[in-house]
């Protein structure tokens, strides 16, 4: 008998929708209804904090402003070692777009542990890779997953920012890469020179040569000081002046990476019309287009991907995050004209990720199946409709933006003198602050954005209204708290 036959392997590829529903969801009611029950929580120490902060590097970064060591999840909810129960938006930075311990993926899951495959796999193919990658190209735009390659990349979204550099350049011949202020790609080496923050390069003492930072949409805090479509059509004038202008001092790129919704740089979504312009020239300059897809991809915005709401096609797709079903897996997808590669010019010991694979094929298909990019729209609208109504009462709200469940809302210093646009200066410190009250009620949100000063929502796609009506009012419950 076969090793196929015998462990049954084929029957991997097929993927459950939902399974084991009634447990989950008593799970998620039990939960939930604690959470009802809670008063504002003290947040003390615990033993397992302590010993986290001796041992642990002093990288470690969500520790320090959500102090929590957690015990249990299902769903948008987590229990920490206390018993205390908070609603996640946070969700793993955006990787767990089921939310925690979906039964469909816990299902698979187990399927694939009992099955015998290999968990390490390198490259090799196994029905779980094959049905994976042919999940993957579904979602991905038709004419663009017709000429499409997949390369397997480490665990993480940065190397499959390194593999997108290295494919780009490799298949140009070019050294320089046009990336944007307020960027995020990732935090090994290379793709730490396309980050718009300052912060994490300084220690460094220098960076990597050969990266060109650009203007970026942001229409709150426009940086050529004009807002809304005039500075996003200022931002495109600049970007072909640079490309077209022989003593612009910038060599022809190998590529121009970006994100379609800036994520860690406080939750701002390119103008769509502004994304076809930057189309429009990566095409007429032959530049190679990457799309950072890592945190907004997957339905996460409201479109299977970002980039989609400018009706616009990507030379270049990073993937990571919620690709995994909560796994460690990254890929990059690209066109077949870049794929100039030799064998071993991008390896990863762990880019043969069985489970993860599994996992994600069934996250997909979740995804597909329940509409959850459409869901996302509309919930998304629901809470940037309730964040506003807070904006009405809140003089501190400066900015409400996002698209679908990734939503900003910046914080200002209202009592600071805007300035021509209305924009006032950020204030980090009042962010801090709504930050811990939203954690005493029971609420997780992440701060991002210029200064800390942007609070973040990324919950699960499968958060309902009532949940995410909930999450709005400890947010407006926080704010009074932390401006009293």
């Amino acid at each position: 008998m076969s090793l196929s036959a015998a462990s049954n392997v084929p029957a991997l590829d097929q993927v459950p929708v939902a399974l084991k529903p009634t447990l989950h969801a008593g799970l998620v009611a039990e939960l939930a209804e604690r959470h009802r029950r809670r008063a504002p929580y003290d947040l003390g120490d615990h033993p397992l904090l302590e010993r986290q902060r001796q041992r642990e590097s002093s990288a470690r970064t969500y520790p320090r402003r959500l102090p929590l060591a957690l015990a249990r999840a299902q769903g948008v909810y987590v229990e920490d070692v206390e018993g205390r129960v908070f609603i996640d938006c946070l969700a793993g930075a955006g990787t767990l777009a089921l939310g925690h311990n979906h039964p469909a993926v816990i299902e698979v899951m187990e399927r694939t542990l009992r099955s015998g495959l290999p968990l390490h796999g390198l490259d090799f193919t196994t029905p779980v890779k094959d049905r994976f990658m042919q999940d993957v190209l579904g979602v991905l735009p038709a004419d663009f997953a017709r000429h499409a390659r997949i390369q397997f990349c480490g665990p993480t979204g940065a190397d499959a920012v390194e593999a997108a550099l290295k494919l780009a350049k490799i298949a140009t011949g070019r050294g320089t890469v046009l990336a944007f202020h307020g960027a995020y790609h990732g935090m090994t080496q290379g793709a730490l020179t396309l980050m718009g923050n300052l912060g994490p390069k300084v220690a460094l003492g220098h960076s990597l040569h050969g990266v060109q930072f650009l203007p970026y949409p942001y229409a709150y805090r426009c940086p050529f000081g004009l807002g809304g479509d005039a500075g996003a059509a200022a931002s495109l004038a600049y970007i072909e002046n640079l490309l077209s202008d022989p003593e612009s001092g910038v060599p022809k790129p190998a590529a121009i990476i970006i994100e379609a919704v800036q994520g860690e740089g406080g939750v701002i979504p390119a103008p769509p019309t502004w994304l076809k312009g930057l189309r429009g020239l990566a095409t007429r300059y032959d530049i190679p287009l990457i799309l950072d897809e890592v945190q907004s991809g997957f339905g996460r915005t409201g479109r299977m991907f970002a980039f989609e709401h400018a009706g616009i096609e990507p030379d270049v797709v990073v993937l990571s995050k919620a690709l995994g079903g909560g796994l460690p897996l990254s890929v990059v997808v690209y066109h077949e004209r870049l794929d100039a590669w030799r064998p071993g010019a991008h390896a990863g010991t762990f880019r043969g990720n069985q489970l993860a694979m599994a996992a994600g094929s069934a996250t997909l298909a979740v995804l597909r199946a329940e509409r959850l990019d459409a869901a996302a729209a509309e919930l998304g609208a629901r809470l940037m409709q309730q964040l506003a109504a807070l904006g009405e009462r809140f003089a501190c709200i400066g900015d409400v933006r996002g698209r679908g469940l990734m939503v900003g809302v910046e914080l200002v210093d209202a009592a600071a003198v805007p300035n021509a646009l209305g924009a006032r200066p950020a204030h980090p410190e009042l962010a801090a602050r709504v930050q811990h009250e939203c954690l005493r009620r029971g609420l997780i949100v992440e701060r991002g954005g210029r200064h800390g000063s942007v609070m973040r929502f990324l919950p699960p796609l499968v958060i309902t209204a009532a949940q995410l009506d909930e999450a709005a009012r400890i947010f407006g419950q926080a704010l009074a708290a932390a401006c009293a």
